[in-house]
This record gives C-alpha cells, sequence and structure tokens, in this order.
C-alpha cells in the first residue's frame, strides 16, 4: 500500500475528478463548455458504474477525469469500492475531487482509493510505473482511512506470502512486531512448551512438521476495559497431513493463516484507534505437514478443555488448534470473544467466496455483526448453530470425532465442534472465511483478502465505544 497515494496540501495544480451518477450527467454536462460535452459524447459516456473518462486540456494534456457511478440513487451512498482501482486506471499525477461529499461519503472515497491501491510486490523485480494520487477529500476522517488501509495491507502481505517464507515462527514474528509497534505484551509458547502449558491439540497437528507449532499471546489495554479477545486460525501450510490433499487443493494452502492475519489485523486497527477494550489475541500456529511424528487417523487426542477427540481425518486440523485456544480464551470469560478461520469449504460452497460464514449462540451479536458488515462494506452472513447436527461428531471410544460421516452441513457442524469448547463467554462469534480474492475486480486483485476487519472494528466499537 502506497499512503504517498493519498495527498494534504492546497491542491492548486492537480486535476478535478468529477463523480457522477446516471441522473447527475445531463445536469453537470449543462455547465461543461461545449468541448467537454463534445468530448463526452463522442465516447459514449454514459456514466456507468466504474466508467472512468479522461478530459482532454487544451494543450492536449490530461485536463481531468469524470467517473460513472451508474444508477446510485445520491451521490453520497457511494462506498469504497466505486474508488477502488483509481490509482491505476487513471494517468499518473495529482487529483482533486470536484464533487462535494459529505464525510461519511469522503471517507468511504479516500479509503477506497488507498485499498484499490494495494500491490504485493515483494518478488517482483520490475518498478511499477508512476501512479495517480489524490488530495484527501473534505470532511474525510484521514486517521482512520490510514489505519484501515494499513491494517489491510498488513493481512493481505501476510496471506499472500508463499509457506516457505512465513512459517508458524514467522507469523509469530508478526505478532511479536506488532506487539512491540503498540507497547503491547506478547509470549509465544513454542514446541515441548505447549505440552507443558497444557495445548495437546496444537502441539499434534505441528508434530509432522520441522518447524515447531507455536502459540502467541498478545495483550493490550488497560486492566479495566472491558476485554476482547481474538482467535485466529494460523495453519501456515495443510497438505492435509497423512490425509494428503490432491495437488490442485493444496494450490492455495498458504492462506490457510487467513484467520490470523486477519485476528492481527483487526488487533492492529484497533490498537492504532486507541480502542478502550482490553485486548487478547491467541494464534495457534502450525505446519499440517507429514513425517513419522505427525498425527493419524484414528489417534485419539486430548485437549485442553479435557475432552478426549477421535481423529477421523487429519485435514480437519483447523478446529483442533481452535479448539485448545478457544478453551484458554474462554477460561477468562472475555465481553466478547470473536474467532476467525479459513474453517471449511462447506462455508464456500454455501455462501461463495464474498461472504463469511458466522455464527454465534447470541442472536443480537450476530445481527450486530451483519449490520455492521453492511455499513463497512465488509460482510459477513448470519448462519445458524442448528442443534439438530450436534450428534454428527459422536465418536463410538472418545467423547467427540473431528469430522462428521454426513456429507451435509459442513460449516455448520465445524461451528458445533467448536461451540464445545466455549462454555462460559455467551458473546462469541465464529467467523469462516475464505481469505481471497479468486477474481479480479477494481481494487481487490486475485490473491488475499482482510475479510471482516473493518466490519469487526466497527462492531467492537459500537459495543464498547
Amino acid at each position: 500500500m502506497s499512503q504517498e497515494l493519498l495527498l494534504t496540501g492546497a491542491g492548486t495544480a492537480a486535476r478535478p475528478l468529477w463523480l457522477l451518477t446516471e441522473a447527475m450527467l445531463a445536469p453537470w454536462l449543462a455547465q461543461q463548455p461545449a468541448a467537454v460535452v463534445n468530448w463526452l459524447h463522442a465516447n459514449n459516456f454514459q456514466a456507468e458504474r466504474q466508467r472512468v473518462l479522461v478530459l482532454p486540456a487544451e494543450a492536449g494534456e490530461v485536463g481531468g477525469a469524470v467517473l460513472g457511478l451508474g444508477p446510485l440513487p445520491q451521490v453520497d451512498e457511494l462506498t469504497l469500492w466505486h474508488a477502488a482501482g483509481l490509482s491505476d486506471r487513471l494517468p499518473g499525477g495529482d487529483y482533486s475531487l470536484a464533487t462535494a461529499l459529505r464525510p461519511a461519503a469522503a471517507t468511504q472515497f479516500a479509503l477506497g482509493w488507498l485499498i484499490g491501491s494495494y500491490r504485493f510486490s515483494r518478488y517482483r523485480s520490475a518498478g511499477q510505473a508512476p501512479r495517480a494520487a489524490l488530495l484527501v477529500p473534505a470532511g474525510t476522517d484521514l486517521e482512520y482511512v490510514r489505519a484501515a488501509a494499513e491494517a489491510t495491507t498488513l493481512a493481505r502481505d501476510l496471506i499472500n506470502t508463499p509457506a516457505n517464507d512465513l512459517g508458524p515462527a514467522e507469523l509469530a514474528q508478526a505478532g511479536f512486531d506488532l506487539a512491540a509497534r503498540f507497547g503491547a505484551r506478547c509470549r509465544v509458547l513454542v514446541g515441548a512448551e505447549l505440552d507443558a502449558q497444557g495445548f495437546p491439540l496444537i502441539r499434534a497437528v505441528g508434530a509432522g512438521s520441522a518447524r515447531e507449532p507455536c502459540l502467541v499471546d498478545l495483550r493490550w489495554g488497560a486492566a479495566d476495559a472491558p476485554r476482547v479477545t481474538l482467535v485466529g486460525k494460523g495453519v501456515c501450510f495443510d497438505s492435509g497431513g497423512l490425509d494428503l490433499k490432491p495437488g490442485a487443493a493444496m494450490l492455495l494452502m498458504k492462506k490457510d493463516m487467513g484467520g490470523a492475519a486477519c485476528a492481527l489485523a483487526l488487533a492492529q486497527l484497533l490498537m492504532s484507534q486507541d480502542a478502550p477494550v482490553q485486548l487478547r489475541v491467541l494464534l495457534p500456529c502450525v505446519e499440517n505437514s507429514i513425517d513419522a511424528l505427525a498425527y493419524r487417523p484414528g489417534d485419539i487426542l486430548r485437549s485442553r478443555k479435557g475432552l478426549s477427540i477421535e481423529i477421523g481425518n487429519t485435514d480437519a486440523e483447523g478446529r483442533l488448534i481452535l479448539a485448545d485456544a478457544l478453551a484458554e480464551a474462554d477460561a477468562e470469560a472475555p465481553a466478547l470473544l470473536i474467532d476467525l478461520a479459513t474453517l471449511t469449504g462447506a462455508a464456500r460452497t454455501a455462501l461463495g467466496p464474498e461472504l463469511p460464514a458466522a455464527y454465534s449462540p447470541d442472536e443480537t451479536l450476530l445481527m450486530s455483526a451483519h449490520a455492521a458488515g453492511e455499513a463497512s462494506c465488509d460482510p459477513l452472513w448470519p448462519m445458524p448453530l442448528w442443534a439438530g447436527y450436534d450428534d454428527e461428531f459422536s465418536s463410538r471410544i472418545a467423547d467427540i470425532g473431528n469430522v462428521s460421516a454426513s456429507p451435509f452441513a459442513g460449516s455448520i457442524i465445524a461451528a458445533l465442534f467448536l461451540k464445545r469448547f466455549v462454555t462460559t463467554t455467551r458473546a462469541w462469534l465464529h467467523v469462516d472465511l475464505y481469505a481471497w480474492n479468486p477474481k479480479e475486480r477494481p481494487g481487490r486483485p486475485v490473491g488475499a483478502e482482510a475479510q471482516c476487519v473493518r466490519a469487526l472494528y466497527r462492531l467492537i466499537r459500537q459495543r464498547f465505544g
């Protein structure tokens, strides 16, 4: 993310950028010189959504630009995605918004401009072409815009980084770095320490890799503030274990730590805005790999909660490491407990890649999270913790199994499994997300996505100030 693409200053040399809905086009044209009117007619510009048209100046240079908003009822109803990608689609140079916006819409536009300028260039040797920069529109909440954009970049960069450069130790280091930046406390349990401190599932899932599993535990904020705990699934690469994934299913498994990345991004946003909460972040970080120490189908593992778990499939590892972390989080009975995980393909089958599935025993919390997502252009979709499926992970010889024999309702069953480890905290929200853009769109290149970060930030601030 290039923060320099959002500029402060007078901007006397900046080119004007107009935002036009279809209804605004005719009145706007009536106020323009004939050359501009003829240019728009010649290019058949109808203010279609995401249509950008560069306007020439008298000497042939770039004189400005117009952006179509389509049939949007009011210009102030635009979202950040209307602005996303403009820094690449416009010719290089400085631009100033010529259309007046209310503060909320101005903030959305500036945020979209910054988030849409993201590029993951760590492994590219070629430089980038000059890009367009925007003068900060009047009324913009610039502090929030920059903080939210930086948090998005953090999550996207972590998820995009391949597993050879981002294992459990490197993900833990990202937690340490974040703690150091904001004066938080951070400790990491590694390898045998997990056994000694009572996290056997995290240890077992990571035992098959030469890269030792670990648990990141970050704390920040005043001791008398409401406790908010975030848990993020940190599977840095998932081979499936002994129940090995086919090659095609392994291609995107560097992103299986997307829950941990989004949890860190949300923590960064909360700390940067000095949210009035006592924050705790728990990240179980593992690589699900194969060697002689790898856990096996049929093994019985004891959890931190005390429940015994029969392993029906080693590729259902995310719920295991989350179980230990959630049990630890639940022991403190926080005012709000949120876990984020790239947990099931079933959630994607049901809702697709853009809609994370959300579960909670607290219906009010679930609806509030949904509303916060809608308001933030960062959606999540309420799903039922249907008790009728609670026996689907039963076991003949252990307290529970880690998978169901049924091919149905996989995301719900996984959420019900996790619910067994949250017995004290009622305000618990489980988010089953994808953390990836599978297709190219303005501001959302193919690759990592920071899902639910803005939505959950809004939710937390609404509940605790």
